[in-house]
């Protein structure tokens, strides 16, 4: 069995509530904006077995026109509508439709509503959303064990090793599953929450000299790896007091846009 995604993109909103015109350029979005349009991405998950001759699970061209077909104008209507609906209330409609116009399972979609915010429909949990945003800090740490000797640290650790430390602009995308709900978490206040908890926190901090979770009598080094698990820990707990009984998923940390870090691993 293999997954498949593909990802629609779209520029929605603009004009009259009963028309959605088409246009080439998929890659920018199709179709095209034009008014005030608002731009989306609409991301398909599916799961089967290939054909055996033409190794495909499904035409991605059949996959573009389903969204186009059952997805867009749904969306494109609310927005030209009634803009008061909450996203997560709209995606399992979405969904459902989608899934009915497939020739093959769809397991997921994930709706992009901006760079940094998605909402995520699994097929087979119709009770919650995934809800996952982005988030940014700079702060400065050093890799190094005091067990260990200097020339092993900079053996193991390199430039990271630095005395005087070194500085990354760290993002970080937490996840939360959270009820089918009016009144579930929003996203504002889960904003409030990782601004309190983990933002004010380590921004434009020395991980190693100015938190007590990285100080160097803890033991515990600022890895990328340490930084996800301890976010996790400190998010938790606070993402379970949220509106509607929410749950932390996962959290990842990306050191640089090359190096990532999920912790719990999915």
């Amino acid at each position: 069995m293999v997954v498949l995604r593909r990802t629609v993109r779209a520029n929605l909103g603009g004009g009259h509530p009963d028309e959605l015109p088409t246009g080439p350029n998929g890659h920018a979005g199709q179709p095209a904006m034009r008014g005030l349009g608002t731009y989306y991405e609409f991301e398909v998950c599916c799961a089967g077995e290939p054909d055996p001759a033409t190794g495909y699970l499904v035409n991605i061209k059949h996959i573009d026109q389903a969204v186009r077909t059952n997805v867009l104008p749904r969306v494109h209507h609310q927005l030209t509508s009634d803009t008061s609906r909450e996203p997560s209330e709209l995606l399992p409609e979405l969904a459902i439709s989608l899934a009915d116009a497939l020739e093959v399972r769809l397991t997921a979609l994930r709706w992009n509503l901006s760079p940094t915010f998605s909402l995520e429909y699994r097929m087979n949990d119709t009770k919650t959303v995934l809800m996952r945003q982005r988030f940014e800090f700079a702060a400065a740490h050093r890799l190094n064990v005091p067990a260990m000797s200097p020339d092993e640290n900079r053996e193991v650790f390199g430039k990271c090793n630095n005395p005087s430390g070194h500085g990354h602009n760290y993002e970080l995308e937490v996840c939360v599953e959270k009820p089918l709900s009016e009144h579930a978490m929003h996203a504002a206040e889960l904003e409030a929450i990782v601004d309190e908890t983990i933002i004010q926190r380590f921004d434009h901090k020395h991980l190693n000299l100015d938190t007590t979770e990285f100080a160097t009598a803890t033991g515990l080094n600022p890895s990328v790896e340490n930084i996800a698990r301890v976010c996790y820990d400190l998010l938790a707990p606070a993402i379970a007091t949220g509106s509607g009984n929410p749950a932390l998923a996962s959290v990842t940390v990306w050191e640089t846009p090359k190096t990532s870090c999920t912790y719990p691993a999915p």
